[in-house]
């Protein structure tokens, strides 16, 4: 497990920017080292933990890159037409029978190995075959066309993935390219999560008239398994000191990340920060975002804590720019940047200068043609319905004020955050 100590997440400004946040997360946090052997199969997003070196180039051989008639480049019509013989056939999985002599083409498919003496491939749309069923070339090709060489894509020995790539489909396929079965990985994030509060009741549980049933934690474990992390679910914890002390105390040992949400600001009822305090150390970061603050960062025993806001929009929110960056961090990788995408805005909003703030918007096609976006018709940082059905959020970065409509905005879709 790795180890932090108790003052890593202080800071000393009255408000944190969100890229102050993820700042401190990516060189406070440290990086899980136990690794292990998974199938090739199954390494889809997974972080490499070893750069892996080309075992083979690749392609591993000189091959065609068309359909069409092998030649030597010193057989090359230099003005006018030539006609060849055709001197045998190749195709993809098998080697010529003899090489290719001066004088003479060889019939050829695509990524057949190019025969011995030949260096040019002839597309066969570019030629025709006469009564005598020689060919007839053109002249104007280059040497070396329409020729993949051994090692164009990747050489041999070549850093072909990087340590600390999460893996992706592409990755995977070219792992399978050099004709392997398992890859060395970063294990995954242990993660310990639970929902405080007297106010809540579990799914599938009898409901008091005066509680909620609990959505955050189901929607913090969907979101933490999408990372690829391992989760303990344990459950609702009540607003007891004494037990949440025990609780933190015990899953620390075993755990990378503590994640709760809920009871983590400083009303009289909200148990958390105190338990947190008892059990270790704990910072109320102040972010400048909206909706998503205060952030409650621990540490608890060396591994780290974060509370989020119960309200689920704020709770999602800061999981993006909070938790998303530590789990990364904790994996040894650095999450994609989420890329905004340009879109015309069809609202008029407001805000305060100074922090960044996510507006939960539709994505639809204007009459003119043009990507633009429509915001939620209803505010509250409570709304579930408010994430359930848009499209994605809108990105006001800290010195904006105003937004009106036919204004070029960034659109953060759903699935670039999760």
């Amino acid at each position: 497990m790795a180890q932090l100590s108790d003052d890593c997440f202080a800071f000393g400004g009255p408000m944190m920017s969100v890229d102050e946040a993820v700042g401190i997360i990516a060189s406070r946090v440290t990086a899980v080292r136990e690794t292990e052997t998974v199938a090739l199969d199954t390494a889809d997003g997974r972080v490499l933990a070893a750069d892996l070196a080309a075992p083979l180039p690749l392609p591993p051989f000189t091959n065609s890159a068309v359909d069409g008639y092998a030649v030597r480049s010193s057989d090359l019509p230099q003005s006018g037409e030539r006609v060849m013989p055709v001197r045998g056939r190749v195709q993809a999985g098998s080697w010529a029978a003899a090489p290719l002599g001066p004088g003479a083409a060889m019939r050829i498919f695509t990524g057949a190995p190019m025969p011995a003496g030949a260096d040019t491939v002839f597309m066969q749309e570019d030629v025709r075959i006469d009564a005598a069923g020689d060919v007839v070339l053109p002249s104007g090709l280059k040497v070396g066309a329409n020729v993949r060489p051994a090692g164009e894509d990747i050489p041999q020995g070549a850093v072909a993935l990087a340590a600390g790539r999460r893996l992706r489909p592409q990755d995977i396929a070219l792992a399978a390219a050099f004709g392997l079965t398992e890859l060395q990985v970063i294990r995954p994030i242990r993660v310990a999560l639970f929902s405080t509060g007297n106010e809540l009741a579990s799914p599938g549980s009898p409901r008091a008239a005066a509680q909620l049933f609990d959505s955050n934690r189901f929607m913090l474990l969907a979101m933490l398994r999408r990372l690829g992390c391992e989760v303990a679910d344990l459950g609702i914890l009540r607003d007891e000191r004494a037990a949440l002390v025990r609780a933190v105390k015990q899953v620390a040992a075993s755990h990378d990340l503590i994640l709760t949400t809920g009871g983590v600001s400083t009303g009289e009822e909200d148990h958390v920060k105190a338990a947190v305090e008892s059990a270790g150390s704990l910072v109320l970061w102040r972010m400048a975002i909206k909706p998503g603050r205060p952030v409650a960062m621990g540490v608890v025993d060396g591994t780290p804590l974060v509370g989020l806001p119960g309200n689920p929009v704020a709770s999602f929110v800061t999981f993006v720019h909070v938790v998303r960056p530590t789990v990364f961090a904790l994996a040894g990788t650095a999450p994609d940047p989420a890329v905004a995408m340009p879109v015309r805005a069809g609202f008029t909003y407001k805000k305060k200068a100074g922090r960044r703030e996510y507006v939960r918007v539709n994505l639809r096609m204007a009459g003119d043609g043009t990507p633009e976006v429509v915001k939620f018709p209803r505010e509250g940082a409570g709304l579930l319905s408010s994430l359930v059905e848009t499209d994605g959020l809108v990105e006001l970065g800290e010195p904006i004020t105003l937004v009106e409509p036919g204004q070029t905005v960034g659109f953060l879709g759903y699935a670039s955050l999760i």
